[in-house]
């Protein structure tokens, strides 16, 4: 922060912080993206090709398999992280206008899939401890049981699945 050399910087504090976030926010904000976007589980859901598009697509997994489905936490946590790197990768690397977000379950396993009309296929790069970028289809890979890429006509779609403990 040049220029601002001897300047005391106001501080944040752990409890002023902890009072912005809640669950009951995050619930709110993920059954509002519901409602304007449609459910993934049910059909195909199109999102603008824009950054702020992931936290939508976030919000959506965490709605279906958290609330719809009765996941677990940690089941809906490493799938938010799953869908954001995909969806990352789909708005920085295709050049599209448009990509889908679709969820379906089926006995023992739930499926992600981000659809877009590039036909590149994705890259699973080795990565450095103190790389800065370059990292989602590394953690894919680490944290879902199984990934990979559909081609299609016009077209893409990677997807993941993560296995589930059926009751």
């Amino acid at each position: 922060m040049a220029g601002l050399e001897g300047v005391e910087q106001p501080r944040r504090h752990a409890s002023a912080t902890a009072a912005r976030w809640s669950p009951a926010v995050e619930d709110e904000r993920a059954l509002k993206a519901l409602e304007l976007f449609g459910n993934p589980a049910d059909a195909e859901v199109p999102l603008p090709s824009r950054p702020e598009s992931a936290a939508t697509a976030r919000r959506l997994v965490q709605v279906v398999i958290l609330r719809h489905w009765g996941l677990t936490p940690r089941m809906t946590e490493d799938a938010v992280l799953l869908v954001s790197e995909l969806v990352g990768n789909a708005v920085r690397h295709t050049g599209a206008r448009v990509f889908g977000l679709r969820l379906r379950r089926r006995r023992g396993w739930i499926r992600v899939e981000v659809r877009d009309p590039s036909r590149g296929l994705p890259c699973l790069i080795p990565v450095q401890e103190l790389d800065l970028s370059g990292r989602g289809l590394f953690l894919v890979d680490k944290l879902a049981d199984r990934w990979g890429v559909d081609l299609l006509p016009r077209g893409k779609t990677t997807w993941f699945e993560m296995r589930v403990a059926d009751r």
